[in-house]
C-alpha cells in the first residue's frame, strides 16, 4: 500500500529537464566537491584542537566552509535526483539539447544558441534556456519560422535559420 502511494506521488514529480552535458558537469562538481570535503574536516579538527571554542575564529571558518560544501553537495545531489536528461530525436525542430542559428529581425544580427535547462543556462557560453523568453518562443518551431519573443521590456522577432543535434 505504501509503495503505490510513494509510486502515486511521484508521478507528480516536477523533474528538471537537463541535456547530458548539464547533468555531467554537476556530476563532476559533486565529485569536485567530495575531494574537498576530507580536507575541511581536517581543518575544522585543527582549529579544535586550538582550546577556547567561544573566541576561536579558526574554528568558525572552518565550520562555516564545512557547513558551506556540505549544503553545496546536498543541493547538487537533489539536482542529479530530479533531473531528466532529454536527448534531442531530430533537428527537424527546436527541443532541449538543439543547437539554433536565430537571425535577429530588428538588426540582422545572427547567433548561434544551444537549447538547454535553466540551470545550464549561460549567455557567456551560448546557451539559452528552453524555459527563457526566447527560448518558450522557439522550442518546437522547425527552420524558416520566424517568431515573436515576449520579453519583459519589448517584444521583437527572430527567424530560425538552422537547427542542428548537439
Amino acid at each position: 500500500m505504501q509503495k503505490k502511494k510513494i509510486q502515486e506521488a511521484m508521478k507528480h514529480v516536477y523533474f528538471q529537464k537537463m541535456t547530458k552535458a548539464g547533468y555531467q558537469e554537476i556530476t563532476d562538481a559533486i565529485t569536485h566537491l567530495q575531494a574537498q570535503r576530507p580536507a575541511k574536516i581536517e581543518q575544522l579538527k585543527a582549529a579544535r584542537a586550538l582550546g577556547d571554542l567561544s573566541e576561536n575564529t579558526e574554528y568558525s571558518t572552518a565550520k562555516r566552509e564545512l557547513r558551506h560544501l556540505e549544503s553545496r553537495l546536498r543541493y547538487l545531489n537533489k539536482q542529479l535526483q530530479y533531473s531528466e536528461i532529454i536527448t534531442p530525436a531530430d533537428a527537424k525542430q527546436v527541443d532541449l539539447g538543439t543547437t539554433v542559428t536565430l537571425r535577429f529581425d530588428d538588426d540582422n544580427d545572427v547567433v548561434t544558441y544551444q537549447i538547454v535547462g535553466k540551470q545550464e543556462a549561460d549567455l557567456a557560453k551560448q546557451k539559452v534556456s528552453f524555459d527563457s523568453p526566447l527560448g518558450r518562443a522557439i522550442m518546437h518551431q522547425p527552420a524558416g519560422t520566424t517568431v515573436t519573443v515576449q520579453a519583459p521590456q519589448s517584444s521583437y522577432q527572430v527567424t530560425i535559420i538552422e537547427i542542428s543535434l548537439g
